[in-house]
């Protein structure tokens, strides 16, 4: 969850659950008043504590999660990167005070005018810095294997595929499905180059005019990182789910990228296809993820990014040369990608939610 989002009303620290209380009374809180930050597609809960910088993060779904969130915090403030310090802890309870970073986050940056390139270089330059020191990935974190890749996939199979063919024979298509991906991802099965923060796009980038240098950038939603290939970040900030760049950028940056890369991570086309190959695989795991979030979680607001998601989906196979992928889903599933533009339409009618 991004926890620059717009606010609920005030609320008194004495309306929280009894252990945030406690905690809340621990750290000399016990009579703040509080705004609550409206949810997203995360079960985590914010809150800001007024006039005091702070933030009461709530996390009682995620033990694993808000374990990482606490060690990632300080990993990357210590490679000089700017992610949110904690102050005080109850990990039995999934609570937290961490450093309120304010409302500037990128998204709003740029909706009041802010400079759209300055602002995404800034970014890569946080990126190439994590990227270049040996030390960003001497983190204990999971790694982005080729199982984790096919998992992610299956959100594909599981979500996308039955919205749009209700009668398919899901187990058969899954097999075929993941058996050619299986062999598509082999480059970047074995790439442990850094740590990757998986959701690195504006709605969770800070800008902290404050400080200096990468530390400007700052870093929210970063609990769920992973060992893996340099690009993958790279892809979420330039192939945003949720809104456009200015035309030309995402070439710019990513040249811009390339040619500033640390040698380690291979030669420009090598580059350039992980970067493809990966934006392939995201995007058909975010088509599945926000079916699913409209299926399962009553959020039907994500459908609006599928026609989006799906021409990066097309680009990227296009350019990561995944010619076998794009044959099976035009042969297993006939007309797939204009049944998609209609599902926001189609899955908000049959379901009678309003379109959003």
């Amino acid at each position: 969850m991004n926890p620059s989002l717009p606010q609920n009303a005030s609320m008194n620290a004495r309306c929280l659950s009894a252990p945030a209380r406690t905690f809340m009374s621990r750290h000399g809180l016990e009579r703040s008043v509080l705004k609550q930050f409206e949810a997203d597609a995360s079960p985590r809960r914010y809150y800001r504590v007024q006039g005091e910088g702070i933030l009461l993060m709530e996390d009682r779904q995620d033990q694993v999660g808000f374990a990482a969130y606490l060690r990632l915090s300080h990993h990357l403030n210590v490679l000089g990167l700017s992610a949110p310090r904690v102050f005080g802890a109850d990990p039995s309870h999934g609570l937290a005070l961490v450093e309120d970073f304010g409302d500037s986050t990128y998204a709003a940056c740029l909706a009041s005018g802010h400079d759209e390139a300055a602002l995404y270089k800034l970014a890569v330059e946080g990126l190439l810095h994590l990227h270049r020191d040996p030390k960003g990935r001497e983190v204990d974190q999971p790694k982005y294997d080729m199982s984790v890749y096919l998992d992610e996939l299956r959100i594909f199979t599981d979500w996308f595929v039955p919205a749009i063919a209700p009668e398919i024979d899901k187990q058969t298509f899954t097999q075929s499905f993941l058996a050619l991906w299986r062999d598509a991802l082999t480059p970047v099965a074995n790439s442990f180059d850094t740590l990757v923060l998986r959701d690195f796009h504006v709605d969770n980038l800070m800008l902290l005019e404050d400080r200096t240098g990468v530390a400007r950038c700052g870093l929210l939603d970063f609990q769920d990182g992973i060992l893996g290939p340099c690009e993958y970040d790279l892809v979420s900030l330039l192939q945003d789910a949720r809104r456009d760049l200015g035309a030309g950028l995402e070439g710019q940056l990513l040249d811009y990228y390339v040619e500033n890369a640390p040698s380690h991570i291979g030669a420009e086309n090598d580059i350039r296809h992980r970067y493809a190959l990966l934006g392939a695989q995201r995007h058909a795991r975010i088509l599945g993820v926000f079916v699913r979030l409209f299926q399962r979680d009553a959020k039907p607001r994500y459908l609006k990014f599928i026609p989006r998601v799906l021409a990066q989906f097309q680009t990227a196979l296009v350019d990561a040369d995944l010619t076998a992928i794009t044959s099976f889903l035009d042969a297993e599933l006939p007309g797939w990608a204009d049944k998609a533009l209609m599902l926001d339409r189609d899955l908000t009618t049959l379901q009678g939610e309003p379109d959003v």
